[in-house]
């Protein structure tokens, strides 16, 4: 299987990354919602915590959407899903150092974690729009911790909302592929 139709095959099995995100942008909203009216540490551990369930979440959502949640044996791509994911809760431990000198980088930090961790998929998927997501992420993250009003949450709404967008422009992105390929 030659990598075109490999990335075709990871778009069309994942919605073009549609539930991900979307499960993703939801636990963002949550994570800054209990950040703003509960505490601080209760946002940090829902968006940590809640990051575990990203990938079982998503498949549930995919298969509801009737899509396949998985590709062939022949799709080499599968590994590079499987890496990339696991890059997030090792470099969180950079989010957490950077926590303990400003508790307000929690979420700008987090932001860069999650936005460079989408540099992948632009193979992945073969979708620019990743790269897009990632610039994005990466920027505004940096931008807040150095620049921001020191709001803890805003990262985490900011985030939320960015990743609920980007799950609705992938998924148009790749049914519109796939409507035209009829």
């Amino acid at each position: 299987m030659n990598i075109l139709d490999s990335q075709r095959e990871m778009r069309s099995a994942f919605l073009g990354g549609f539930a991900g995100q979307l499960v993703s942008g939801l636990i963002w909203l949550a994570a800054a919602a209990l950040g703003t009216w509960l505490s601080p540490a209760a946002g940090m551990a829902a968006l940590f915590f809640g990051s575990m369930g990203i990938f079982p979440l998503t498949q549930i959502v995919v298969r509801l959407l009737g899509r396949p949640g998985k590709v062939s044996p022949q799709n080499g791509l599968w590994a590079l899903g499987s890496q990339v994911a696991f890059t997030v809760p090792l470099n969180f431990l950079l989010v957490g150092a950077a926590t303990l000198y400003r508790e307000t980088w929690f979420f700008p930090a987090a932001m860069i974690v999650v936005g460079s961790h989408y540099l992948p998929f632009l193979t992945l998927y073969g979708m620019k729009l990743f790269g897009v997501l990632a610039g994005l992420l990466v920027v505004a993250g940096a931008g807040l911790a150095l620049y921001g009003p020191p709001i803890f949450s805003l990262g985490g709404w900011l985030t939320g909302v960015v990743l609920v967008a980007f799950a609705f422009a992938g998924r148009q992105s790749v049914l519109d592929e796939e409507r035209v390929e009829k």
